[in-house]
C-alpha cells in the first residue's frame, strides 16, 4: 500500500478502534488505490483520500414508538450521508438488531463507489435502525416507521438524500415510511425508492439486484472465458430477494442451482432447486429453508449455513450477508473446481478470500460492481418520478442489463490497464473512485 494511504488507514484504526466492519471496507478500498495515489500527487496534496473515507455527515436520533401492548419502545436511528460529490446521497435503510455505526459506515463507503459505477448522478449514503421487524405486527411496524420518519424527514429530499430499502425494509416498510414523509411535508416526490407500483415505484426493482448479478456474471464469463451460465452448477447462499431472483435468472440462463440457505442452515438438491417451493416457504409462509426437504426427497438439509460452500459448483453466488466466505471457504471452492464467484450480498468475501480467488485466476465480481443492479434500478425509479412517467418491465430490464454490462466492461478495462484483468476489485475501486475524486477536486475543499 502507498505509504500515505497506509498512514490514513492507521489513523482510522486509532480513531475508530471498535468499528471493525468500517475498517475492513476502508482497508479493502485503500489497499487498491495505490496506483491512483502514485499517479495523482494533487489528490494527496488536497488530502482527498482522507476526505473520501470519512462521511460528510452522520445523523443519529432516538426513535420512540408504542407497541401493541401499549408499552413505549426505544430504538436508535441513523443516517450516514457519506459523499455527495456526484449527486444526492443514495442508499438503503436497514432495520436489523445488528445495525450500528460501524456497519452503516462500511455500507455507506461501499455505496459511494457502487453508485459511481452505475454512471448515474448519485452520491452514497446508508441508514437504518436496530429495530427488528421480525415478529412484529403490521401495526407495530407502521408505528415504528412513522416514528423513524418523523425524525428523518428533515434530512432527506429528492435532490438531497433518497433512501431505499435494505435488510428488514421491504415494500411494507417503504410504504409506511413514504406515507409518513408525504403526510409531514405535504408533497409527493421521489424521496424514497422501492415504492409500490401504484404510488411511484418502478417495475424490475424487486428483481433488480438478483437479475443484475447474473447479467454482470454472464458478461464476465463471456469476456474472460468465452463461457456462460448455461450448463453450470450454481450454489447460492441466502434465500431472500437477491438470492431468489439470482436463482431465477441463473436458471433462465441455463444453469442448475443446487443449493440455497438461510441463517439457520442450507439445503442441497442435486436435481436442482425447486424455486417455486422456496418462494412459497420464504415469501408466503415466512418459514425456514429446512421446510423444503419435507416435500423434496432428493434434497438434504444441513444445520449451519457456512457449510454451503463445501458443495462443489462451477459458479458461487454469495447473497446472504457480509463476511460469509473466509480463506478456508475460498480454498474449498477453488479445490472443488469453481470458475467464478459473483457477490450478491455486500462484501460477503473477506479480503484474503477475494485475493485468493484472483490469484488463482477465478473470475471474481466484487459486490460494489456485481450487485449494483438494485441501486441502478432505484436510479431509474428516480428518473421516472422526476419525469412523471412509468416505463415497461422490458424497458427497465433492458436498461438494467446494459448498465451491468457497462459496469463490468469498465471494471475489466481498468483492471487490464493496471496489468491484471482478473483483479476486478482494483478495477471497480479505481474506476469508481476516480469519478468521485475528479468531482471532489473540481468542487473545491468542502
Amino acid at each position: 500500500m502507498n505509504p500515505r494511504l497506509e498512514e490514513i488507514y492507521v489513523n482510522l484504526e486509532k480513531s475508530y478502534p471498535t468499528q471493525k466492519e468500517y475498517l475492513q471496507a476502508a482497508k479493502e478500498i485503500l489497499s487498491t488505490l495505490s496506483p491512483v495515489a502514485d499517479a495523482h500527487p494533487e489528490y494527496v496534496q488536497a488530502k482527498l483520500f482522507e476526505r473520501f473515507v470519512e462521511p460528510e455527515r452522520i445523523i443519529c436520533f432516538r426513535v420512540s414508538w408504542v407497541d401493541d401492548k401499549g408499552e413505549v419502545q426505544i430504538n436508535h436511528g441513523y443516517r450516514v450521508q457519506f459523499n455527495s460529490a456526484l449527486g444526492a446521497y443514495k442508499g438503503g435503510l436497514r432495520f436489523h438488531p445488528s445495525v450500528n455505526l460501524s456497519i452503516l459506515k462500511f455500507l455507506g463507503l461501499e455505496q459511494v463507489l457502487k453508485n459511481s459505477l452505475t454512471g448515474l448522478p448519485i452520491g452514497g449514503g446508508k441508514g437504518g435502525s436496530d429495530f427488528d421487524p421480525k415478529g412484529k405486527s403490521d401495526h407495530e411496524v407502521m408505528a415504528f416507521c412513522q416514528a423513524f420518519m418523523t425524525e428523518l424527514y428533515r434530512h432527506i429530499g429528492e435532490f438531497t438524500d433518497v433512501p431505499a430499502g435494505d435488510i428488514g425494509v421491504g415494500g411494507r416498510e417503504i410504504g409506511y415510511l413514504y406515507g409518513q414523509y408525504r403526510r409531514i411535508v405535504q408533497r409527493n416526490d421521489g424521496v424514497l425508492t422501492g415504492k409500490g407500483l401504484t404510488y411511484g415505484g418502478s417495475l424490475v426493482r424487486t428483481e433488480a439486484t438478483g437479475y443484475g448479478l447474473c447479467y454482470f456474471g454472464e458478461r464476465a464469463l463471456e469476456t474472460m472465458k468465452h463461457d456462460s451460465f448455461k450448463g453450470k452448477t450454481v450454489v447460492i447462499s441466502g434465500s431472500g430477494n437477491v438470492a431468489i431472483y439470482a436463482a431465477q435468472k441463473a436458471m433462465v440462463l441455463g444453469a442448475n442451482v443446487v443449493a440455497m440457505s438461510d441463517s439457520n442452515g442450507y439445503i442441497h438438491d442435486p436435481n436442482g432447486i425447486d424455486l417455486a417451493a422456496v418462494r412459497d416457504i420464504k415469501e408466503v409462509r415466512r418459514g425456514r429453508i429446512k421446510e423444503y426437504v419435507a416435500d423434496h426427497p432428493s434434497a438434504t438439509y444441513v444445520e449451519g449455513s457456512r457449510g454451503i460452500w463445501s458443495i462443489p459448483c462451477d459458479i458461487a453466488l454469495p447473497c446472504a450477508t457480509q463476511n460469509e466466505i473466509g480463506l478456508e471457504e475460498a480454498k474449498t471452492l477453488v479445490a472443488n473446481g469453481v470458475i467464478a464467484v459473483f457477490e450478491g450480498a455486500n462484501m460477503p468475501c473477506l479480503l484474503e478470500a477475494s485475493r485468493y480467488f484472483m490469484e488463482n485466476k477465478i473470475i471474481y465480481g466484487p459486490a460494489k460492481a456485481a450487485n449494483a443492479g438494485g441501486v441502478a434500478t432505484s436510479g431509474f425509479e428516480m428518473m421516472q418520478n422526476a419525469g412523471r412517467v412509468s416505463w415497461s418491465f422490458e424497458e427497465v430490464d433492458a436498461m438494467l442489463k446494459k448498465t451491468m454490462e457497462n459496469i463490468f466492461d469498465h471494471c475489466y478495462a481498468t483492471a487490464s490497464s493496471y496489468g491484471d484483468p482478473y483483479d476486478i476489485l482494483l478495477g471497480a475501486n479505481v474506476y469508481g473512485f476516480e469519478k468521485v475524486a475528479d468531482a471532489m477536486m473540481k468542487q473545491g475543499i468542502i
